[in-house]
Order: C-alpha cells, then structure tokens, then sequence
C-alpha cells in the first residue's frame, strides 16, 4: 500500500496554491483520511476512484478548492457557524471541512448506511469533535437551520434545492460543486424552485486538468 506520507509535499503545495495554512495536525489528518478511504474502499466501495494518487487530487484537492470561499463567506458570520454536507458519500467535502475548520459544526448525511458508517468512524479516528454523520435521507432529517448547505456531485441544482433548501437558515446559502457551468441546470432551478443562482465561482484545483466551479444558491425570498 502506498505510503500517504510520500503525498506531503504535494499535499502542502496544494494548499500553498489554494493559499491555505495548514497546521501539521491538518495535514496528518488529511493523509490518515486519505489511508482509511483507500481501506475501507476495498472491502466497501466506497468511491470509484481506486489510485491512492488520483484519491489525493480528485478527492482531497477538490474539496480543499472550497475550503478558502467558504471561510471567507463565514467570516461575515458572528456565533457558532453550521455546515451540512448533502450526499456526503465518503465525506466529501465534509470531512476536510471538518479538518479545517474545527470551530463549525459540519454534519454529513448519506442515505447509503456504509458510507455514513464510515465517516462516523473515521470522526472517531480523526479526532474531530466537530463531525456528526447521519443515515438519512435529508428530506426527512429536521431543519438544521445551516450557514452552508454544500453537495458535490449529488443531484442537479433543482433536485439539490428541492431536498436540503429546508435546511438552510435565514441568510444561509446552498453551495453546488460543480464541473462545467451548469447552464440548464440553472434554468430548470428558475423554474422549479424558490432558489436563484447567485454567482458562479470558477475554481482551480492543483493537480487537476478539469474544469470545476462553485454555484451559490440563495433563496430569493430570504436574501431580499
């Protein structure tokens, strides 16, 4: 098995580029994440991706890429800040959000019982108090009244609103992670839903020869 401490170095470009500061306990716990994925990934099927390197770029970069929009939009924030994690899979981006930014609640929810097992232990393993895992759906989950609602890869914008908007607080957003811009996405969320997109925010994830983006979501009756 490949040693995840060889990935360091790239690890710590990574988020030079992205120009985040990591402490030595975030990057070990990313790495230790990145061991129990590539674990648990062969008895579970966690994700389709098996190589621990493309693990590294298309897993842990892509979340990472989020990380600096989102502590800039919960620093308007005063009190205690609440993310949900929609569709959470592995703990994608959950669990590097949780990393990252121990003083926010993040709650990930999957509806796959092996999947929200193993963020709960690997919460457990990390050591990040901050990190709750649900088996649910999260339309039947009460409201939680987030900061930030997040997905990546879950559903198209108009489903992603329709399910987890109940969840969002008053001022909070929805946030898609996406590939290309999802232009008739957009227009069936115009259509579907109370959900207005916002600003599209182009993202460039180290390693990665892709396009990515951030869709922000605000329900326009609660931002007006």
């Amino acid at each position: 098995m490949t040693d995840n401490r060889d990935f360091l170095p790239r690890l710590r470009d990574a988020a030079r580029s992205l120009r985040l500061s990591l402490t030595e306990d975030q990057e070990s716990r990313l790495l230790e994440y990145l061991g129990l994925l590539q674990r648990w990934n062969r008895a579970y099927n966690l994700t389709a991706v098996r190589d621990p390197s493309q693990m590294l770029v298309q897993h842990i970069f892509d979340s990472l890429a989020i990380v600096p929009p989102v502590i800039d939009e919960l620093g308007r924030k005063t009190g205690p800040a609440k993310i949900v994690d929609v569709g959470s899979g592995a703990g994608l981006p959950g669990v590097v959000l949780a990393t990252l930014l121990p003083h926010v609640a993040v709650h990930c929810v999957d509806t796959v019982e092996k999947k929200a097992t193993f963020i709960r232990y690997a919460a457990g393993v990390l050591r990040l108090a901050n990190l709750q895992s649900h088996h649910a759906r999260v339309e039947e989950l009460a409201p939680f009244e987030a900061d930030i609602v997040v997905s990546r890869a879950f559903a198209s914008l108009a489903d992603f609103a329709t399910l987890g908007g109940a969840h969002v607080a008053e001022h909070g957003w929805m946030l898609a992670m996406k590939g290309r811009e999802p232009q008739e996405e957009i227009a069936e969320l115009s259509a579907a839903t109370k959900w207005r997109v916002d600003r599209i925010q182009g993202l460039q994830v180290p390693e990665l020869d892709a396009q990515r983006c951030l869709v922000w979501l605000k329900n326009k009756e609660s931002h007006e």
